[in-house]
């Protein structure tokens, strides 16, 4: 049957498959190491976030807008690694790559909703400096607890309501021939383009969301680093160093978490599809591990109140 008869079969016909086989990393021979890798990682990133979660609630000192996004990034980073991590483990161990239908749409709902909101959270820490060295005196007033949880939550409600919509816009789809997901999770973009009917509503989701979660916010943190720029080049050596060093954390999980996905985005059509799945887990899980160490070691402040919790722990 040729595929315009396929297609002209899908209009009558609505196929909801019961299943979908997620592909993952089975064909690739270091496959098994790059599991247990995985497993190591995942259970760092979840005492290290964990343990910047306690610290900042322990230490009275940084209970400010600042740590209020840290956390924020914490508990996010959390959410990415367990959406992703665990299913991929399952599939290792008890070979369990069939999903269901339900499941895969609560799978693609997780994944990509911490994904999104762990670019977001880099906005937020964006915006955060932005104000501390561009508005030094006015920071105080503008940048309040309460003002940072609003956005927070803001945030949170507007990427729910965005991925809900992509994630039902799959349940228009009819698949007429293969269900086997080209990916390491039910990824929106492999699943859609499985389907036999019209997925132009999808695609267009799809790119909405690229836009609107990953382009625009490197975008605004471009844009928040350029104004940066200028006030740091009026600023004195002295002043200059000190804003700075404030930034090099929050630069350094920038380029972490957007490089390899804009590299990825770029190249794709280009890239081997095991090494795109390789890339794309490794995107989504090593800037969670690699987040709470950049923010223990490389800020001050955390240092400082780390030694303090210690030290209180110790002499009690």
């Amino acid at each position: 049957m040729s595929s315009q008869s396929l297609k002209s079969s899908a209009n009558n016909t609505f196929v909801r498959p019961e299943m979908f086989y997620i592909r993952g990393l089975k064909e690739m021979s270091f496959a098994n190491c790059f599991y247990i890798f995985l497993f190591i990682m995942y259970i760092f990133a979840l005492f290290s976030n964990i343990f910047v979660i306690i610290l900042i609630y322990l230490d009275q000192s940084l209970h400010n807008p600042k740590y209020l996004a840290v956390v924020h990034l914490a508990l996010v980073d959390l959410g990415t690694t367990t959406a992703v991590i665990p299913k991929l483990i399952e599939m290792f161990l008890f070979n369990s790559n069939i999903i269901s239908y339900k499941a895969c749409l609560a799978d693609m709902f997780f994944v990509h909703f911490f994904s999104a909101m762990q670019s977001l959270s880099l906005v937020i820490l964006a915006y955060d400096r932005f104000l501390a060295i561009c508005f030094p005196l006015q920071y105080h007033s503008i940048n309040t607890n309460s003002r940072m949880v609003g956005i927070i939550m803001s945030l949170w409600m507007f990427t729910a309501v965005c991925l809900s919509i992509i994630v039902l816009l799959i349940t228009r789809l009819s698949f007429c021939q293969s269900t086997v997901v080209n990916s390491y999770f039910c990824d929106h973009g492999p699943v859609y383009f499985l389907a036999c009917n019209d997925i132009y509503p999808n695609e267009t989701m799809g790119w909405f969301g690229t836009v609107v979660f990953l382009i625009i916010p490197l975008c605004l943190i471009l844009c928040s680093y350029i104004f940066i720029g200028v006030t740091l080049f009026k600023m004195t050596t002295d002043g200059k160093q000190k804003a700075l060093k404030t930034c090099i954390s929050h630069i350094i999980l920038v380029v972490i978490f957007y490089f390899p996905r804009t590299i990825t985005y770029i190249l794709s059509q280009f890239l081997d599809s095991n090494i795109r799945i390789l890339n794309n887990s490794l995107s989504a899980t090593i800037p969670s591990m690699l987040n709470p160490i950049i923010y223990t070691l490389k800020t001050d402040e955390m240092k400082t109140a780390m030694k303090k919790v210690l030290k209180i722990k110790f002499l009690a």
